[in-house]
Parts: structure tokens; sequence; C-alpha cells
């Protein structure tokens, strides 16, 4: 009697509706990048509380505003390789624990230097999480529905930083900017417990990994029952647009800077960099910005808040992406940022005006960035993916640094809210045309669907 047949992974994820577990999966997922955004965007907006008690000026801010950005860039830097080696579920549980112990700690801060301290220790945990929360999503998807789910659960991001607008508008004034952060940490502590129980590991890397049958079978079966039976697994035979049919590629971070993947890599770092020059940019400075332009501290949060929070629209460019060439959407999603981003500058003052401008800015500059993350883990195969999509989180956080110090100079040579915004407008336009020099160089590579065949 001949052997069954080894069953293909990503065409079981394929051939069966999303389950419930699936959906629990997405929902621990998402809380992870939730609250990755609530404890990055936090700082900002406790940021003129931070001046009015302490009596500091707003250059010695910037440090404090950037300590995460450094901690989450080295967190990336780091996780991407361990959770392709440990695996995605250790590496993820991890950085949520220590996330929401710096948090917690982060809130006793009596100085700014330990603050800076405490916010550099947040960021290495939050670093470490965004990629792993990213990739083990992406590999519990059908592939035509992939980049809709993993854009939908990035979405937790701008939500989670939006919220934190929302949060600090109404608890600052009652109980001061240290509940914010009390906030940050024990919300992160709590679902790290729930990761711990109810989190599976990656299928794709358990297989790769050569990971006992029982415990990839046990997986399968809370799926569909259908897999009871299996005990072989394979992860198909489909290619990547990048490295091409029976390429025979290294791993991790040799697999992201070799040939066949070094101008992609380079470009979506390039391109997740600009966005994110953008988008802390304006998330640390826009209530500090908004109250210089003569708008009450309050009202300042409020309107600010409002730009994280169009991230939503990250669910129609996912549901674009699985459609057409992802580059093109994205692409097409930066070149409207900087338009946006220079309409915000030319309305300060106008009502309505400024609140429509920062709504839909925010709306079109994290749909882009929020789609990149499912754009790079399409491009690299499994024996890559973590660290591909890490590196490219990791290295885009020197932009979010380089967007925190970028409006402090400016600020400090007294440039005006006009020109201070066309100048925060001008990296979109170079993220996407990285994203249009990836497309050249890998051409067969448009669709998010592909390099996850392996």
């Amino acid at each position: 009697m001949p052997e069954p047949r080894p069953l293909d992974i990503q065409a079981f994820l394929n051939a069966h509706p999303f389950s419930a577990y699936q959906w629990l999966i997405f929902a621990l997922c998402f809380g992870v990048v939730l609250l990755d955004g609530f404890d990055t965007a936090a700082i900002g907006y406790i940021a003129p509380s931070l001046l009015a008690e302490w009596g500091v000026e707003r250059a010695a801010l910037g440090p404090v505003l950037s300590a995460a950005l450094f901690g989450l860039a080295f967190g990336a830097l780091a996780a991407g390789p361990l959770a392709d080696r440990l695996g995605r579920k250790a590496v993820l549980t991890g950085s949520v624990l220590v996330m929401g112990l710096a948090c917690l700690a982060s809130a006793w801060a009596g100085s700014l230097g330990a603050l800076t301290l405490w916010r550099f220790a947040t960021g290495l945990g939050l670093g470490a999480a965004m990629p792993n929360a990213v990739t083990l999503m992406s590999e519990y998807c059908p592939e035509p529905r992939r980049a809709l789910l993993t854009n939908t659960m990035f979405c937790g991001f701008p939500l989670g930083a939006a919220c934190g607008g929302f949060l600090a508008a109404w608890m600052i004034p009652l109980w001061g900017w240290r509940s914010v952060l009390l906030l940050g940490g024990v919300a992160p502590l709590l679902l790290a417990l729930l990761l711990v129980a109810r989190l599976p590991e990656s299928l794709r890397h358990m297989v790769t990994r050569g990971l006992p049958a029982e415990r990839i079978r046990a997986v399968l079966r809370r799926l569909s029952p259908d897999a009871a039976t299996a005990t072989a697994f394979t992860l198909g035979t489909a290619t990547s647009g990048a490295a091409g049919p029976g390429a025979d590629r290294p791993a991790g971070i040799g697999l992201v800077l070799s040939p066949a993947y070094r101008i992609g890599s380079a470009m979506l770092w390039l391109a997740y960099f600009m966005g994110l020059v953008i988008f802390y940019a304006l998330v640390n400075w826009m209530p500090i910005l908004f109250r210089d332009s003569g708008l009450a501290p309050q009202e300042a949060a409020l309107i600010a808040a409002l730009f994280p929070l169009g991230g939503i629209g990250a669910i129609a460019s996912g549901w674009l992406m699985d459609r057409l060439d992802a580059n093109l959407v994205i692409a097409a999603g930066f070149v409207l940022t900087a338009i946006a981003v220079w309409a915000i500058g030319q309305v300060a003052g106008q009502g309505l005006l400024l609140v429509a401008a920062v709504f839909l800015g925010g709306t079109l500059m994290n749909t882009a960035q929020s789609s990149l993350p499912a754009l790079a883990a399409g491009f690299y195969p499994t024996e890559g993916r973590a660290t591909g999509v890490a590196w490219m989180l990791g290295l885009g956080r020197f932009g979010g640094i380089a967007g925190s110090f970028l409006v402090a100079e400016l600020a400090q040579r007294q440039l005006g809210f006009s020109a201070i915004f066309t100048i925060i407008a001008l990296p979109g336009l170079i993220a996407a045309a990285a994203l249009l020099i990836k497309r050249a160089a890998h051409p067969a590579g448009g669709r998010v669907v592909p390099a996850l065949g392996h």
C-alpha cells in the first residue's frame, strides 16, 4: 500500500474556510499590534505635559521622543533572526512581556534621563513584537486573502496610536501623564498571559524546523478535522518572483541580503524608513505644533489623534493588493500622502479644514505604511520571512528617529508651520520612488502571494 502524500500546508489553508481558531490568532496578533501602537505614540501625547511639569525646553525632549525608536530598531533587528531560529511564539511572547514591564517602569521615572532609559527598554519589546505578529499572522492566512487579513491586523497599530491620543486627552487632566504609561504597561502584561495560553507556533516554522508531526497535526486539527490523519507535511512548490524556481536559497539574513533579494530588500527598507519619517515627525510633534499655532492643548491632542486613526484605510489597500500589483498600490498611496501632508500646512487655524486635512493625510499615510509589512511578508520565503519583515521594520525605525529630530531642527531654525509640513511631505515621494525601483527589479513579485508558497 503506497504511503499517503504529505499534506501541503498552504494548500490546506487555501482549501478550508477561515476557522474560529484562525480568528483567535488574528485577534491575539491584532492585540499585540494595537498595544504596540499605543505604547509607541504615548510619549508624543504626554510631551506637552512633560514640558509644563518639568519645565524643560522642547529641544530637550528629542532624546525622550526618539529613545523608544532606537529600542524599536535594535529590538526588530535582533528579533527577526531569533524568530527564524527559535520560533515566532516564544519571541513574540517575550517581547510583549518586556514591553509591558518597561512601560510600567517608565511611569515612575523622575527625570528625563530615567524616562529616556525606560523608553529605550520599552522600544526593545515593541520592536521585537511587531514583525513577529505580522509574520505569524501572514503564515496562517489563505493566499487569496493574505494581504487583506494582514493589513487588517496591522490596522491595530494606527488604531492603538489614535486611542492613545483620545485616552491621553481624557486621562491626563484627571490623573496626570503617568496614568497613560501605567495603562500602557499593565495591558501588555495581561496580553502576554493570553499569548502563552492560546497562541500557537507558526505552522510553516514548525515544518521548516522539522518539529514532530504530532505537534503540527494538533494545530491543524484545530483549523479543520480533515488533518486528523496527516503524518507528513510540506510547504508546497510555489516559488518567489524574486528567487525563481528551484533556487538554492540561504536562510535568515543571508537570504535577505542575497543577490536575488538585495535590491528589493534595500527598497523596502528605504520606503519604510521614509514613511516613518513622516509618521513620527507628525505623531510626536503635531500636538506641540498645533498648540504653538494657537490651539488649546486638549484640542491639539484630539486633532492630532485623528492622524493615526486614519490607518483603517489599510483594509481597502489590502483588498487591492490581493488583486493588483501591490508595489503600485502602495506607491500611489505614498504620492497621495505627500500631497495631503503638504495640505495640512496650508490650513493652520482653519477649523474643520484642518481636521479634514489631518484625517485625510493620516488615512493615506497609514494606509501606505501599514501595507508594507504585508508586501515584505509576501516577498520573502519561509526561511527568511521573519528576518526580512523584522529588518525592514527595524531599519525603518531609524526613519522615525530622523523624523523626531527633523522637526526639532526645523523648529529651532524657526521655520513656519507651512514650511515644516512641506518638508515633511517630501519623504512620501522618495518612498514611492523606492517601490517603483523594487517593482522594476522584481517584476514577477508584484503581488503578495507567490513567496509564501515556500
